[in-house]
């Protein structure tokens, strides 16, 4: 039987499928009364070890993280940087240290223009309601997989139109090769 592409995150841990070589977690952080989505991308390899506290899952390893946040023209609160947000809303940057990438329906997809790096370990919490974590193998076609689900995701969950998903998509692998692990 072949090895999947990708499976939910908890499901693999439940059933023993974590690869300790590396790989990459997608987690997807969707508002329930709009557009306004997050989605957060660590590398990780060398794997020391793995544990559920509570219902989180912590990796004791190195980390390479990128941030996607989607913001609807609706959005109220545009002009506060995406650090300063919210908890729910933000990201750990400033518009500087973005891309932003602006659609035909004045939706903005912001990415980060370089990964953070997480020293050894990270944390990835338990998705809730619609939200995910997504594991995508290392595997050849890897990058593709990715670039697929952002084409995806960001047009169908986020409201991006798909010319415009299939842009920023690039963007978002862009940002993922720049990973200093896998």
């Amino acid at each position: 039987m072949s090895q999947p592409k990708a499976l939910d995150l908890f499901q693999a841990y439940a059933e023993g499928k974590l690869p300790d070589e590396g790989g990459y977690i997608i987690s997807s952080f969707f508002n329930q009364q709009s557009a306004y989505t997050k989605y957060e991308v660590v590398a990780f390899a060398g794997v020391k070890n793995i544990y559920l506290s509570g219902e989180d899952l912590t990796f004791q390893t190195d980390g390479n993280k990128i941030f996607v946040l989607v913001e609807p023209a609706t959005y109220p609160k545009k002009y506060i940087e995406p650090f300063r947000r919210t908890s729910t809303d933000n990201i750990p940057h400033r518009f500087s240290e973005l891309e932003i990438y602006t659609a035909k329906n004045q939706t903005k997809v912001m990415i980060s223009k370089e990964p953070i790096m997480t020293y050894s370990s990270f944390t990835i919490l338990k998705s809730k309601g619609i939200n995910f974590s997504l594991l995508i193998y290392n595997l050849p076609d890897a990058l593709d997989t990715m670039r697929i689900f952002f084409e995806q995701s960001l047009n169908k969950e986020a409201g991006v139109p798909t010319i415009d998903a299939k842009k920023a998509s690039g963007s978002v692998i862009s940002g993922i090769k720049k990973f200093t692990i896998i």
